[in-house]
């Protein structure tokens, strides 16, 4: 039976190359902080930025870009959006209060949690940050903070429902959108009259460009609606979701899918743990559904995806792009993970090996899979592997096996993907995960059994030492070393 398991090579940053040959600082920092390390680089942080702020300077659009914190905790990037003048999307009263501390402008700020408890909207009201409501109960109590405040607040509306192609979008977030003028124009001025509108936010579940185009074209109609009225729309923003390419090559992500489904008809041997699926199952002898996993490649990824929705076109032939620019209507825009695309990567070091009851190979990591964890169903990437000595083995061509972790549970697998060693890992043996920062180390990561989190380490553009997020300052960075505090 075919044994062939399909490699997804990962574009690798040079800095990921450099910190990985670099034996000697990345064994302090295992000897210091333990297994497993999150490191991060803050070069390809302002890249992405840059790349985003051209696409939409060339279309000479007013535009702020709110990195959504939620997709990585690491103050320094809180620290380096600021340094470079863009903004944070905060979703929590410590996201919002940490930034306010790391001397973000609040005019680039913006509040988008999902709950709004009391404090949170007390902070964001003193400090002047646009609140983006929800619902009326949100409302509500953001009229009762500033009130008791003396002031206005200074909120966004955001609204769902869009129509594309004749689909009504699901979303529970949000004012369905045929109700978003009147809700705005009637409602908020008779029942809340200190909350002062600015602007409209959506976000959409997927990552479809054609449906955030036709969001942001139902939305620019709003806005004239409102201006009919004699209302402003100040700016929109169009949340998140911009695509990364993760992967080298699209033919190694397209014959992976081929493997996996000829793996659940049983047509060769399982290239996952217990043959999962990944979302797919076989019923009736035919495989049914789609991967419930990220498209790990991408042609059209971060810069030329964005530009694909401001290039979406209304039925007249005007793009929203144009629309935005001639109604003076700011852009605003939340990239959490394409703006960490090449910033970050997870190295951890090798505790056992072992054989199952299935007799499967298991490599057992110092870390466990709530710090290599998303709502994808696995993370679809080659790890490196760092061998200390080589080790020469018969039959190596087959050694083959899984990564679990630290969790006294059957499931703590960290890659569900069967790998292929050139030898038999060692203890002591070092893997990386590349490319993790976005959604991956911190959306899912738990202190069970009470272990302690991950470390974060940062290193500054154009440095290859590597600090305690908590220890790192963008004025003094090139001068910090090792544990610095």
């Amino acid at each position: 039976m075919d044994t062939f398991l399909p490699p997804l090579t990962p574009l690798l940053s040079d800095w990921m190359h450099e910190a990985l040959a670099d034996r000697a600082h990345l064994g302090e920092l295992f000897e210091r902080h333990g297994s497993p390390l999150n490191l991060h680089h803050l070069g390809p942080f302002g890249d992405n930025y840059r790349a985003y702020a051209g696409v939409l300077d060339a279309h000479a659009l007013n535009h702020l870009v709110l990195f959504a914190r939620k997709a990585n905790k690491c103050q320094a990037f809180v620290q380096e959006a600021a340094r470079l003048g863009f903004g944070v999307d905060t979703a929590s009263y410590r996201e919002l209060k940490q930034s306010l501390d790391l001397g973000v402008d609040p005019a680039r700020l913006v509040l988008t949690a999902a709950i709004k408890e009391r404090r949170l909207v007390e902070l964001a009201v003193a400090h002047d940050v646009p609140i983006m409501l929800d619902n009326t109960d949100e409302c509500a109590l953001v009229e009762r903070v500033a009130r008791e405040q003396g002031k206005e607040a200074r909120v966004g509306l955001r609204i769902s429902g869009f129509t594309v192609d004749g689909e009504r979008l699901y979303s529970r977030f949000g004012v369905p959108v045929e109700e978003a003028v009147s809700f705005v124009a009637d409602r908020l001025p008779a029942e809340w009259p200190s909350l002062q509108f600015a602007g409209f936010h959506f976000h959409l579940n997927g990552y479809s460009r054609r449906e955030r185009g036709a969001a942001l074209l139902a939305t620019i109609g709003c806005a004239d609606a409102l201006r009919d009225r004699g209302i402003e729309t100040a700016f929109i923003d169009i949340g998140g979701g911009l695509l990364v390419r993760y992967l080298a090559e699209q033919a190694e992500w397209e014959r992976f899918m081929v493997e996996l489904r000829r793996a659940q008809r049983g047509e060769r041997e399982p290239i996952t743990f217990g043959n999962d699926g990944l979302g797919l199952l076989l019923i009736d002898g035919e495989v049914r559904g789609e991967p419930q996993v990220y498209p790990y490649y991408n042609e059209s990824a971060r810069a030329d995806f964005l530009a694909e929705v401001l290039n979406y076109r209304a039925p007249g032939g005007e793009t929203v792009a144009a629309m935005l620019r001639e109604r003076g209507i700011e852009f605003r825009m939340e990239p959490g993970r394409s703006l960490l695309d090449q910033t970050g990567m997870t190295v951890a070091r090798v505790a056992f090996r072992k054989r199952d009851s299935r007799g499967d190979l298991l490599v057992g990591l110092e870390m466990n899979r709530t710090q290599l964890f998303s709502s994808s169903a696995d993370f679809l990437l080659d790890p490196v592997m760092i061998y200390h000595e080589h080790v020469a083995e018969p039959g190596r061509d087959r050694l083959e096996g899984y990564f679990v972790g630290a969790y006294c549970l059957e499931q703590d697998v960290i890659l569900k993907r069967k790998m292929r060693f050139e030898q038999m890992p060692q203890i002591g043996d070092w893997v990386a995960f590349p490319n993790s920062a976005g959604y991956m180390m911190h959306f899912y990561e738990s202190e069970a059994h009470l272990f302690e989190l991950a470390t974060n380490l940062v290193a500054a553009p154009g440095s290859t030492r590597f600090v305690p997020d908590e220890a790192y300052r963008p004025e003094v960075a090139g001068a910090q070393e090792i544990g610095d505090s």
